[in-house]
Formats: C-alpha cells, structure tokens, sequence
C-alpha cells in the first residue's frame, strides 16, 4: 500500500516519528515493526515478529495491482534486517536466495517511485523518479554535524550500518554519471549540514564524480573519502567486517580543495626532502653573480636587437652546456641549417669562424675531425640532438620535436632559437595571441619535464632618434609583441651595444642586464663581453669603464 503520510508517532513504541500511514488509514512502523490496521484507532494488526508488508504496485507493474515482498536481511550484501527495515528496503526471496531489491524513493516524504534492482545487476523504476530526493533523504532531518553521500542504496546502508547507526548516510539516485543532477536536485538538504562526507566508489568514474559533487557544495563543506585501495565501495568494507578501519578512514576524510590549492601542513615531508633542481654556472661570472647559474626546470629568455650578438651568445652556452655537462642537450634553429649550428658550435671549439670558407681551409680535415669528435662524439656521443626543418616550420610539429628531444632523447637542456619564428610559424591569429599561446605551452613544457630551457627572443623597434643599435638601455617593456615573454620566464637577460660607436673598442663590447630573476631577485648590468672578430669568441670584460669612451670625447 502506497504511505501517504510520513514522519508519524508510534503508538506501540513511543517513537516521536517512525510511522508512515497507508491511504487506506493503516500504518507501518519503521522503528518497532508494528503494523496497525488502523492507525487512528490504534488497531494493531501484526507486531515485529511479522516481516511481511503489502504496497501498491505503481505504474508498469503487475494486473493483480499488489505485490506480496518482505523486509529481510540482506544476506547477498551483508545489510542486516534493521538497516533494510530503517531505509524501507523490501525483497524477494527464491529458495532461501534474495532475487531482487526494492529502493523506496520520495518526495516531500510521500513515497512516489520504487528502484528495483535484479539478480542480474540491471535496475528498473516502478514510476517516473523525476523529482526525487536522494535516497533515504525522508529518514533524516535536515541540519547538523556530519551526513555522509554514497554512490548506491546498498552503500548507504553499509556505510550506516559501519557508522554504528548514528550518522545520516544518503545515496545519489543516478550513479556516478548523474552524480551532479542527483545533488543538486537535494542541495539545500546538503547544505544544511556542516560537513559533507563523499564517500563515492573507488574507481575512475566515482573518484571524479567525487570531485564535481565537492566543486557544487559550498566551499570548505565536502570532505572526500578515501578507501583502501584494494576496496571498491562501503558495501565491500561491510562484507569484509572491516568496521574500525572504516570509521577511522571516515573521521580521516580530507577537505577537498580545487586542484593547485593544498593544505601546506600536509606537504612538510615534501617539503623538507624536495628534489635539488640542476645547476650549472654561466661561462662569464658577472652572471653567476647575479643568476647564481643555470637551472634546469627553468625558462630562460635571451634578448636584445638586430645584430647585437645573441647568436654569439648562444652559440657560447650552446658548446658551455655540451663541454661542461653530461647532460644531453637539444637545439632548435630555425633560421639556419642543422650544418650551420654544428659550424657555430665548432667555431667556439676552434676559436676561429669555420663557418668561413677561407677559415675553414686552414684546417686540416684530420683537424676539423678532431674538433667534431671533441664535441660531437667520443665521450660525448648520443648527447647533442639538433632540428632540422628542412625550411618546414609547422607549431605542432615543432612542437612535437621539442617533446621528443626532451622525453625521447632524453635532452636536460633545450636551445630555442628564435621565439618569432615560432610565432611565424602559426598562421592564424595575431602576433601578442600567439606569442601568448607560444609562451604558455613553453612554460607547461619546462614545468612537465623539468628541462632548462633558453629561449632567443627579439627587441620592439624602439621610437626616437636613438634605437637598440646604438646602446640604449633595454627594459622589459622592449620586448616584442606580448607581456607574456616577461611573465612566463624565470630570467630575463638582454644585450645592449652600440654597434654604432666610433671606438672599435666600445663598438665590439656587449652589455649584458639582467631584465628579471626570479630566483634570485638580483637584476642590473651583470658583465661585459668583448667580440674579438677574428676568433668569434666572446671574452668577458671585468675591468671595463662604460664611461671611459665618453671622457676621451670630452677630452
């Protein structure tokens, strides 16, 4: 018989609401098991011995319009006969086997729809469950500590039966899949408890639903649940007796926090015994100073004007970071052959331009196998990886090649040169929105693989009549097309000098400013480097006078 009324004082017990009357004016008590005949008179008709109970068959059932089931233990899930009774969940029995369950669900505690649920595992409603609370909602008030939500009935039953019957333990309706309609549908019985404990199954589909429900709960409210590994939900914990071990796990539940926002109490261990990231010093001192080296897991950008030395300086690090690591290195030219790279790279070997002809000529090729094997191979074989592009630039495909150099080859240190060929390279968009999608994949790699990485960038034209040059100073503002080139570096190093000067001295001399530091803070004029044009080297200037040139023009 379907209850049309719900929340009822028991006659035969004393219970201040454990009664839900039958239209026909009879009523069943869920506290004692009393059934009345007629409940106004108190006419009772079976007591707690009998399990039996009738109920309307809604629509889709069968002609005969009732259904004989009974409340029974529920041995095939280890739910005791007082919990099936306290949720109001009957089933049918086959020789001495539970064949079916059946999962009252209400509204506005008035009983609407049944879920039955089969032998084999399939479901199927009895009416429409639109509307609906969540399962066992009707059985507590609303408000107070704690209230616990699972992802099935049987869980719901387990987890308060292992809760030792005093906590409210609810179930979403749907499943993991319908996990956020299901809550929301119920939100303000959720929110009126101080703590939700989401205690979902253990696998992929229930951890994320897990996740979502918290995210739809009102900030510091779900707490989320976590099972042994070897266990799939609360009905498993029940079956195996493992009560104590539950309880401790739930009085454990974590606060869930978004994901990149953490309770720092809980990361000291992580903390105190952090991987030490690599570091290696610059060739020149004046930026060891400043920098403190060169880090892996860190961006770092290098840049400055049209013709002011970055590929001199690139090719310095590039033979540094080979002659003085074990670490594989990878290099992406883009504006040059593969042959052009290892020329460069050879020139810094030989201190001679072997990318000359008429320099190159003065070695023999017994010499110049010697210089390549010095760098290329013996000791160093299988530990430099160059692009080549062939002249085909496509983003995703660069892109691609990065990630194999840093995962396949295995590559700690990556040279990106330049950051605009790059930008060139994507078609579609504007120059500052690709920059700023370049530089964030940039960033995402550098933080994934932990590889260090330099990046060559160019200077805007600056306005005026004095541009980058003739040696002004460089600021963060001068880089080209996008504030993301500042943001998303760990360092910023720029060259100025003015090539334009009439002292050869001053002319062939590269300041070097650190623009940004985000390790340590530390930026300005880091050193000087002196370009000797007949060897292509780079010589660092400790004594050099900036104002040296100016008071000889005085003068």
């Amino acid at each position: 018989m379907a209850f049309v009324k719900h929340n009822q004082p028991c006659h035969s017990c004393g219970g201040s609401d454990p009664v839900s009357i039958n239209a026909d004016g009879s009523a069943y008590c869920f506290s004692c098991n009393t059934f009345f005949k007629d409940y106004s008179t108190s006419d009772v008709q079976q007591t707690q011995e009998d399990n039996t109970i009738d109920f309307t068959v809604h629509q889709g059932a069968s002609k005969e319009g009732f259904v004989h089931r009974n409340f029974n233990e529920l041995t095939d899930r280890g739910i005791s006969l007082a919990t099936a009774k306290k949720y109001g969940v009957t089933s049918k029995e086959s020789f001495g086997k539970i064949i079916d369950h059946s999962y009252p669900y209400f509204i506005n505690n008035e009983e609407v729809a049944c879920k039955i649920r089969k032998q084999d595992k399939s479901f199927v409603w009895t009416s429409s469950p639109k509307g609906v609370g969540l399962f066992g909602e009707q059985l507590f008030k609303a408000g107070g500590k704690y209230i616990t939500l699972v992802e099935g009935e049987c869980d719901a039953m387990a987890a308060y039966e292992l809760l030792g019957s005093k906590w409210p333990v609810v179930s979403i309706r749907s499943g993991a899949a319908g996990a956020v309609r299901d809550v929301k549908d119920s939100l303000e019985f959720l929110e009126s408890f101080e703590n939700v404990i989401i205690a979902f199954d253990n696998d992929k589909h229930g951890r994320e639903a897990a996740k979502k429900v918290a995210r739809v709960l009102s900030p510091a409210k779900a707490r989320i649940f976590s099972l042994p590994a070897e266990i799939k939900d609360s009905n498993d914990m029940l079956r195996q007796n493992r009560r104590q071990e539950f309880v401790q796990l739930w009085w454990s539940s974590k606060m869930y926090t978004p994901s990149g926002v953490m309770n720092i109490t809980e990361q000291k261990e992580k903390f105190n015994n952090r991987e030490r990231k690599t570091s290696i010093p610059f060739p020149w001192h004046g930026l060891n100073s400043k920098l403190e080296g060169l880090r892996a897991g860190e961006l770092v950008t290098l840049c400055g004007g049209t013709g002011l030395g970055k590929s001199s300086v690139t090719r310095e690090l590039e033979h540094w970071l080979i002659q003085n690591t074990e670490d594989n290195v990878g290099i992406v030219a883009l504006e040059e052959d593969w042959r052009r790279t290892v020329d460069g790279i050879l020139s810094i070997e030989a201190s001679a331009k072997l990318h000359i002809d008429s320099v190159r000529d003065k070695y023999s090729a017994e010499e110049l196998d010697t210089m390549f094997n010095n760098v290329f191979a013996n000791s160093n074989a299988d530990r430099v990886w160059i692009h080549s592009h062939f002249g085909v630039n496509d983003i995703d495909s660069i892109f691609s090649k990065l990630r194999f150099m840093i995962v396949g080859c295995g590559c700690k240190w990556i040279v990106v040169d330049h950051l605009h060929m790059l930008v060139s390279a994507n078609t579609e968009g504007d120059e500052r929105r690709n920059i700023d999608s370049i530089m964030t994949r940039l960033r995402s790699l550098v933080e994934e693989t932990g590889a260090g990485m330099i990046l060559v960038s160019h200077l805007r034209r600056i306005d005026g009549n004095r541009g980058h040059e003739n040696g002004i100073e460089t600021g963060l503002s001068h880089l080209r097309g996008s504030q993301s080139i500042a943001q998303l570096s760990d360092c910023v190093i720029s060259l100025e000098r003015n090539q334009q000067a009439d002292d050869e001295i001053e002319a062939s001399t590269t300041r070097v400013r650190v623009l940004k530091s985000r390790y340590t803070g530390d930026v300005g004029v880091a050193t000087h480097l002196l370009f000797d044009n007949e060897s292509g080297r780079l010589r660092e200037v400790d004594d050099y006078d900036p104002n040296q040139f100016n008071a000889e023009e005085e003068l």
